[in-house]
């Protein structure tokens, strides 16, 4: 979906809910980068035809953003499907809760109050068992939460110099985060002990990171930029030491994501390019060219139970 009359998509994610259905959220700018407000943001949720693989032309649901939240930036959504957490360019997060069925879904809008004077949140992530849920700031501020207690768990002021990237750990005991200043660390989820961080060279930058999902190997997959070499590092999570690496996309990454199943990688670059990779092989199983006009890739997830899309 294009930038047209309905604004602008900044964000999205899938919504598997628990009738085997599967949704779409979407987070829509109305407000082009720059210019005055002329309406509210929104946030739409739409069906998904997995036969088309399509999209239906009109949202079940929507709400209008307020004036002062700003325009929508990212989303994570809860692995039971009944809730997500939107970030906005003035800060914060809301909480948006959803009800009914297909024919009649109903969305719901709540503050968080952990979040009220966060500021941008860059990061969002739920774990995969839906206990915690965390969010990385724009300022380098880490907080890991219980959900949906929103009992605190981490309140780290500076985890980064600034977030880039985050991702649970498949049994949920592990947080890898990532920083604009091309480090890595590795957090206990538990109780917010930070454990490591990855080992890198002077002239390495690690960028973004996604655990292995498979239940067998556990790895941790990382785009890392090595003067003007672009890598995939893979790092063993028993040592979180470095095992190898591979030149995959052969340019900048700006997205990593995993397959539920663990068995696929996809990575979109700057220019508007996506790979997909055999995570067993380590090899290039499909390649897309210029999908977004060389525009920068800013969202890539794999459908639930579908191949990937962005």
């Amino acid at each position: 979906m294009e930038r047209g009359a309905g604004g602008s998509v900044t964000c999205g994610s899938w919504i598997r809910r628990p009738e085997n259905v599967i949704f779409v959220v979407l987070g829509r700018s109305m407000t082009p980068p720059g210019s005055a407000p002329s309406s509210s943001s929104v946030i739409e949720i739409f069906s998904f035809d997995p036969k088309t693989t399509s999209l239906c032309s009109s949202p079940l649901a929507r709400h209008e953003l307020e004036e002062s939240d700003g325009n929508p930036i990212t989303i994570a959504v809860h692995p039971s499907g009944d809730d997500f957490v939107c970030s906005t360019t003035n800060g914060g997060c809301k909480l948006f809760e959803l009800y009914g069925q297909e024919k009649n879904l109903k969305l719901f809008a709540k503050e968080l109050p952990p979040f009220g004077d966060a500021g941008l949140q860059k990061c969002l992530a739920f774990s995969v068992d839906g206990s915690r849920f965390a969010t990385g700031g724009v300022d380098g501020h880490l907080r890991i939460l219980e959900w949906p207690s929103l009992r605190i768990i981490v309140d780290e002021v500076r985890a980064h110099k600034s977030f880039r990237d985050m991702d649970f750990s498949l049994d949920s005991e592990f947080l890898a985060s990532t920083s604009t200043d091309g480090s890595a660390r590795i957090w206990k989820t538990e109780d917010g002990v930070p454990l490591t961080t990855l080992a890198r060279n002077s002239d390495e930058k690690i960028e973004l990171c996604r655990f292995s999902k498979d239940g067998t190997k556990p790895f941790l997959f990382c785009t890392v930029q090595k003067g003007d070499k672009a890598l995939t590092a893979v790092y063993d999570i028993s040592t979180w030491n470095k095992i190898g690496h591979k030149r995959l996309l052969r340019k900048p990454a700006s997205v990593l994501s995993v397959s539920l199943d663990g068995k696929y990688l996809a990575l979109g670059s700057k220019d508007g390019d996506i790979c997909v990779v055999d995570v067993k092989k380590m090899e290039i199983s499909h390649w897309s060219k210029r999908l977004h006009l060389g525009a920068s890739i800013s969202l890539l997830e794999f459908c639930p139970g579908q191949s990937v899309d962005h």
